[in-house]
């Protein structure tokens, strides 16, 4: 596949948390419609550096930013969006306005989130990260143990929903270990290398 087929782009699960975790999602002022804060790599920018910008765009928040949640791709005018999520925790109050393309931002529980994002595709993806984003916060909120924790249940590899595929990761702590999580981001890194030789 051509390097110009693709657009690659970046985003977080970015909870604010608490007795009641909240995600946020945001509205475009554009099209109207509530999506995951995300935006494409600039050129030269790696993914995650892309994925903490955007945030801060979007949603007006520092971040902390944690594990790899997974990624996915879909098709988009013609060519394939791959977007790779991390989970991040957001601080406690906005340092900065939004940026013109956003005109809100929301707090939502899990199952509201998913309710309220205009997107079939990021409903999808969100109701399949999303309990897992959950569950590593509210691990990394309890207080270290003697025993070693019970092992988080590995997925089962990527799934389809209609034109949309999902990576999920595997590992909480240590990003993308699955081996296909493995290739896509060496892909992702030489096609975005290809794309700025011709474009540079």
């Amino acid at each position: 596949m051509k390097a110009r087929a693709l657009i690659l782009a970046a985003g977080g699960i970015v909870l604010r948390e608490g007795t009641k975790p909240r995600i946020a999602i945001v509205r475009l002022r554009r099209e109207k419609a509530w999506v995951l804060p995300k935006g494409k790599l600039g050129p030269g920018e790696n993914a995650l550096a892309a994925a903490r910008r955007e945030v801060l765009e979007e949603t007006g928040h520092e971040v902390s930013v944690h594990e790899f949640l997974g990624s996915m791709s879909y098709p988009l005018g013609g060519k394939i969006k791959i977007v790779q999520f991390w989970r991040m925790r957001a601080s406690g109050r906005p340092v900065r306005d939004l940026m013109s393309d956003v005109k809100a931002v929301k707090w939502l529980s899990l199952t509201q989130a998913i309710d309220t994002l205009t997107r079939a595709h990021e409903k999808v993806f969100l109701a399949n990260v999303g309990p897992v984003a959950l569950k590593a916060a509210k691990q990394s909120m309890q207080p270290v143990r003697a025993k070693s924790p019970k092992q988080p249940t590995r997925s089962a590899g990527k799934r389809r929903s209609g034109g949309l595929t999902i990576v999920p990761a595997n590992d909480d702590r240590a990003g993308p270990r699955n081996p296909f999580v493995k290739a896509l981001g060496r892909w992702i890194d030489r096609v975005s290398q290809t794309s700025r030789r011709r474009t540079g």
